[in-house]
C-alpha cells in the first residue's frame, strides 16, 4: 500500500466519525483504489493518486484529475465526490456491475454507453485538453529519452499518422469534456444507467475519439462501430472518423504500456499484469487497421466531411 494510504484513511475515519476498514481493489494499473467500509455498512471508494503517474506522462496532474472528477460527478455520470484529500479523493461507491469487453460489445449496451458519453460530454468543460496525436508524440519522446522499447516498424507509421491527423483536422468539431480512456472496466452499470469512473486521462477532446477509444478497447468490428456511432450521433456517417480514432487509440496506447512498464516497474510488478503482452496486442490491432486496404477510403470520407 502507498505511504499516503494510512493518513488518508485516518482523514476518512475522522470525516465518517467512526472507525473504517479497507480492502484494496484490483484493476487500476496506476493509482491505488481502496474500498472503505464502516461497521455500520457504509461503503465508499478511496482513490489514492500516485504523482509518479503524471510525472511519467501516463495521466494528467493530480489536482487536475480531481478537478475533472468533480466536473464529471456534476453530470451524474461520474461518482459523487464526497471528500477531497491531499493526493486522494473519496468517492461514492457505485453499487453495480463492472463491465467487461464482452458486455461492451453487446449490442444491447450501445444505447446506454452512448447516453453516458453524451451526458458527460454535455457537462462543464474540463480543466485539461487532450489530443491523441500530442499524447503519441509525448510518449514516443519519453521512450526515446529513456531508451524504452518501441515496437519494430512503429515509426514507419508516423507519416500515415500525419495524414490521418490532417484529415481529422479538416472538420474538427468543438471539443467536449471526454474521458479518453474508456476501457470496459471504467463502465459500471448501476441497474438503471451506465456510469463512468477513473478520470486519469480526461480532457476536452473530439467526441469521436471517445467512441473510437471505446471501440479499440473492446475490439469492435466495423458493424459495432457503426452501431455505437448511430447510438451517439443518431447517424452512422461519423463512423469513418470513429474508426480512424480507433486505430490511433491502439497505436498510441501501445506506447503507454511500454512507458508504464519501463518507468514504473515497481507498480507494474505489483499489478500482476503483462504490460508487454498488452502493448503487443494493441500494436498488432493498430497494424491490422492501418494496413487495411479500406483505410484510404476512410481518410477520404473524413477529409471530405
Amino acid at each position: 500500500m502507498p505511504d499516503a494510504l494510512a493518513p488518508a484513511l485516518e482523514l476518512v475515519a475522522a470525516w465518517a466519525g467512526r472507525p473504517v476498514s479497507h480492502t484494496r481493489i484490483k484493476g487500476g494499473l496506476s493509482h491505488h483504489i481502496v474500498r472503505v467500509e464502516s461497521d455500520a455498512g457504509d461503503r465508499w471508494l478511496l482513490r489514492v493518486l500516485d504523482p509518479r503517474v503524471s510525472a511519467a506522462g501516463l495521466g494528467i496532474p493530480l489536482d487536475l484529475e480531481i478537478a475533472n472528477t468533480v466536473c464529471a460527478a456534476g453530470t451524474g455520470v461520474g461518482a459523487d465526490v464526497l471528500l477531497r484529500l491531499p493526493g486522494a479523493v473519496l468517492l461514492e461507491y457505485i453499487d453495480g456491475v463492472t463491465l467487461d469487453a464482452a458486455a461492451v460489445r453487446d449490442p444491447g449496451m450501445a444505447e446506454g454507453i452512448a447516453a453516458a458519453c453524451r451526458r458527460l460530454h454535455a457537462g462543464p468543460a474540463f480543466a485539461t485538453d487532450f489530443s491523441i496525436f500530442r499524447k503519441q508524440e509525448e510518449l514516443l519522446a519519453t521512450c526515446r529519452a529513456h531508451g524504452l522499447s518501441i515496437p519494430a516498424g512503429y515509426e514507419d507509421w508516423l507519416p500515415l499518422v500525419g495524414e490521418i491527423e490532417a484529415a481529422l483536422s479538416r472538420h474538427m468539431p468543438a471539443a467536449v469534456p471526454c474521458h479518453n480512456d474508456l476501457l470496459p472496466e471504467n463502465f459500471i452499470f448501476d441497474g438503471s444507467a451506465v456510469r463512468i469512473v477513473d478520470y486519469q486521462l480526461s480532457g476536452n477532446n473530439d467526441p469521436a475519439f471517445e467512441l473510437g477509444d471505446i471501440a479499440a478497447e473492446a475490439d469492435y468490428d466495423p458493424d459495432m462501430v457503426a452501431r455505437l456511432t448511430r447510438a451517439y450521433y443518431g447517424d452512422e456517417r461519423p463512423a469513418a472518423r470513429v474508426r480512424l480514432y480507433l486505430a490511433m487509440s491502439n497505436l498510441t496506447w501501445t506506447l503507454w504500456f511500454g512507458v508504464h512498464h519501463g518507468l514504473l516497474a515497481e507498480q507494474a510488478a505489483a499489478a500482476d499484469f503483462d504490460y508487454d503482452a498488452e502493448a503487443a496486442d494493441k500494436y498488432a490491432q493498430a497494424v491490422r487497421d492501418l494496413s487495411d486496404p479500406g483505410l484510404g477510403t476512410l481518410i477520404d470520407r473524413v477529409r471530405g466531411g
